[in-house]
């Protein structure tokens, strides 16, 4: 009778020695690896090492030990093809029946805060999935282990039977190549943001995407649709990937788009600014001298669409904020911190979901954002143009100049309406939005929405201060002259319409100011 190996060789100890007592129950011979061997030995488990069978000794500081033939033909070699056994019988190869294998900790290495490239270079596991693709492509024979969950029905078919069937073989076969195809992702992406581009470096023709399970939600969109939430492992500073739970039900894939969305809003503004999101959309956002102001003037914006929504502020939630938000009916309230009694408060609603994040002072990092289509994926580096904050490279369109004031609500305008879907018309002053016109299939139709609601929220305001954002050319003149009509004293747009001039003529007629920043936003 042919003798029987398998071979193990892990990173992750757990349960290594009830998996290598089985082996031995179902008749297998162990060979074994660098640390798992000494782990073995030390257990009083009878193992061999690699290089008895290989003739070969371990070497390079264990760079090369099982990138040898008479282990790569133990596992690919074909049990029913009379040739392969020929080959195996000549050359004095051993079949490998089962592997248990899982690799360097690539990720865990390189998500170290002191990691150095050299460490992560070291951590690039070569011999593990040269074997766990080399046993997984022959699956009719070999059974390949490489995460310990599967331990147990690994343990259950050899007790039973002393080997494993089909089916559970191509299952660890498929999660092989997942795996390997995962592992190499982080490498390759690694590898690009630590390695200098080439002055010309041609585009490459794959894209490579790392992402992991983080959940399964309960439903997608709508509850007839399955979803899963799947995370970078170096997720950008302003990402719900980032932010921790503290309290309340599971996210479900509505509250993650519409969280990821107010954080995308509230990172425009260093100053105290509270942020309200539903549908994706801002329904109010507001700055102040204090988050307790900021939330006031956020919550006066629209106090009718915020329910339900979710709240992010960018400072701590203190006990007087917390009762503010305690009285009104959310799904999400994160910021970067709690106060212990805000928190005690907040936490009596069992299903509000409490987040902290940490926020950032500054956001630099290039970020890509892509969209999936039926057979494909968009990709776009995220839009975080500068111009919003700098006044001087704005051009004024109108005979009548700005006012300081005016530019400062035109600044923080365009900042919200860049975030809006298009085509959108933003309305505010110099510190909260008044009026929010989104979606619209016509610019001047998204403009009447937000005019009306900015009429509304006037009533409530002694400051008549109105300025109008958008997020992209005026085709022609009637939103400038509904606009008018609306006591708007300020228009901000990216300019570049072939009717530019009607608009500036319309502004001057009013003694209305606007100016371009060049620079559109389209959020579709």
């Amino acid at each position: 009778m042919t003798k029987r190996y398998a071979l193990i060789s892990v990173s992750d100890k757990t349960e290594i020695e009830r998996v290598a007592k089985s082996l031995i129950k179902a008749g297998l011979s162990l060979l074994s690896t660098g640390g798992t061997l000494k782990a073995l030995e030390d257990a009083g488990i009878p193992v061999a090492a690699v290089e008895s069978v290989t003739e070969f000794p371990e070497m390079m500081d264990g760079r090369v030990k099982t990138l040898h033939p008479k282990i790569h033909g133990g596992l690919l070699g074909l049990r029913s093809n009379e040739k392969h056994q020929a080959a195996m019988s000549e050359h004095g190869i051993l079949p490998i029946d089962v592997v248990v294998v899982n690799l360097y900790p690539f990720k865990e290495t390189i998500t170290k805060a002191d990691v150095t490239l050299g460490d992560a270079i070291e951590n690039i596991d070569i011999g593990g999935p040269s074997m766990l693709r080399s046993a997984a492509k022959n699956y009719q024979s070999v059974t390949v282990v490489t995460d310990p969950r599967d331990y147990d029905q690994l343990i259950s078919q050899l007790d039973e039977t002393g080997e494993t069937n089909l089916a559970f073989r191509q299952y660890l076969a498929k999660k092989v190549f997942q795996l390997t195809a995962y592992y190499d992702s982080l490498i390759a992406n690694y590898l690009t943001e630590s390695f200098e581009p080439l002055e010309k470096e041609a585009n490459w023709p794959q894209l490579v995407l790392s992402y992991e399970h983080n959940q399964s939600l309960r439903y997608g969109e709508n509850s007839h649709q399955e979803a899963d939430f799947y995370t970078q492992l170096n997720a950008p500073n302003y990402s719900i990937s980032r932010a921790e739970q503290l309290h309340g039900k599971a996210l479900s894939y509505n509250n993650i788009k519409d969280a990821n969305a107010a954080l995308q809003i509230i990172k425009e503004f260093p100053e105290a600014c509270a942020v309200a999101v539903k549908h994706l959309n801002p329904c109010g956002v507001a700055i102040g001298d204090n988050i307790e102001q900021a939330f006031d003037r956020c919550f006066e914006a629209d106090p009718i669409s915020i329910f339900g929504g979710i709240v992010v502020v960018n400072r701590p939630v203190s006990l007087e904020l917390a009762e503010k938000l305690h009285t009104i009916f959310l799904e999400i309230v994160i910021a970067p911190s709690f106060d212990e009694d805000a928190f005690q408060l907040l936490a009596k609603k069992k299903n509000l979901r409490l987040m902290t994040l940490n926020f950032p002072e500054s956001h630099d990092q290039k970020e890509w954002e892509y969209s999936s289509v039926s057979g494909g994926l968009l990709v776009q580096n995220v839009d975080d143009s500068k111009e919003l904050t700098q006044f001087d490279q704005w051009e004024t369109m109108t005979e009548r100049q700005p006012t300081e004031r005016e530019l400062t609500a035109m600044s923080f305008g365009m900042r919200v309406c860049k975030h809006v879907k298009s085509n959108a018309i933003v309305i505010t002053n110099d510190y909260r939005t008044l009026g929010i016109g989104s979606g619209q299939m016509n610019r001047v139709g998204a403009a009447k929405i937000a005019l009306e609601q900015a009429k509304e929220a006037l009533t409530t305001l002694d400051d008549t201060l109105l300025v109008m954002a958008s997020d992209a050319f005026f085709p022609m003149d009637d939103t400038v002259q509904l606009a008018n009509q609306y006591g708007v004293t300020a228009v901000i747009q990216p300019g570049g319409s072939l009717k530019d001039s009607d608009s500036v003529k319309a502004c001057d007629e009013a003694a209305m100011a606007m100016v371009k920043t060049g620079i559109r936003h389209f959020k579709h």
